[in-house]
């Protein structure tokens, strides 16, 4: 995987003297690199199950996007565990590569990448990489903690913002991650829903606090996780458009 990013690299620096070659090789990456859809049909394949009542189906499916055991959930924790993936994946898997391709092009969006995806693999989970692991998962915090806060923000201003704002700043330091407890949390506030709660990791019963505000979320509310997820897009690619037509006009 190291060798396939430092191939990428060296071929976007093969033809940055090729413009032309160079903006379609950026866009493959960045594309490459962004996991909207997967994230959509990943959620939507939990949402339909549960709309008809097969539990087992939606087990299954949760399964996929989330680490914990999904044996032991019912309904209301399949919802919480597929809104919560969706509040944090968004980040990861569609915020902050933008934002590092934003920032530096392919080398910083492949780099973000491929910390994401070894701390996905390796972080902290096996004696025998446990020191790759653990820089691998270091890497990766320090690589979101800007895009999270940013997402964050977004969040806020595009949900309910009084009660984002507040989830935010009261209850993002009782989650363990210092990234995803500050997306799930200002997500769980502006979508005015309760997520979080003790759940089953590797056979082992782990606390995790209640978060956000609201009551436990219905069905409909990881139609609207995705739909937060999608304004949230938005609001970058015209924060981004209005950016660049700014700095032409006056370069």
């Amino acid at each position: 995987m190291i060798g396939v990013a430092i191939v990428l690299i060296l071929i976007y620096y093969f033809l940055v003297e090729s413009v032309g070659y160079a903006w379609i090789f950026s866009g493959v990456v960045l594309y490459l690199a962004i996991g909207y859809t997967s994230l959509k049909q990943h959620a939507m394949a939990v949402a339909l199950p549960l709309s008809k009542g097969d539990m087992e189906a939606a087990r299954k499916k949760v399964g996929y996007i989330v680490s914990r055991d999904v044996n032991s959930l019912d309904e209301v924790g399949v919802r919480k565990a597929t809104i919560e993936s969706v509040l944090e994946n968004g980040s990861d898997a569609i915020f902050a590569p933008l934002f590092w391709f934003l920032v530096g092009g392919v080398p910083a969006v492949i780099i973000y990448r491929l910390a994401n995806t070894l701390d996905a693999m390796w972080g902290y989970k096996t004696d025998h990489f446990l020191y790759f692991g653990r820089f691998a998962a270091r890497m990766d915090d320090i690589l979101n903690w800007l895009p999270s806060r940013i997402v964050a923000l977004s969040y806020v201003m595009l949900g309910d913002s009084k009660q984002a704002l507040t989830c935010w700043r009261k209850q993002s330091k009782q989650l363990s991650s210092p990234n995803g407890g500050v997306v799930m949390t200002s997500g769980a506030g502006a979508l005015n829903v309760t997520l979080g709660g003790d759940g089953f990791y590797h056979g082992k019963k782990h606390h995790k606090p209640i978060f956000g505000c609201g009551d436990e979320p219905e069905n409909k509310d990881i139609n609207r996780a995705l739909g937060l997820i999608d304004k949230t897009l938005l609001l970058w690619v015209g924060a981004v458009s209005l950016s660049t037509y700014v700095y032409w006009l006056y370069l």
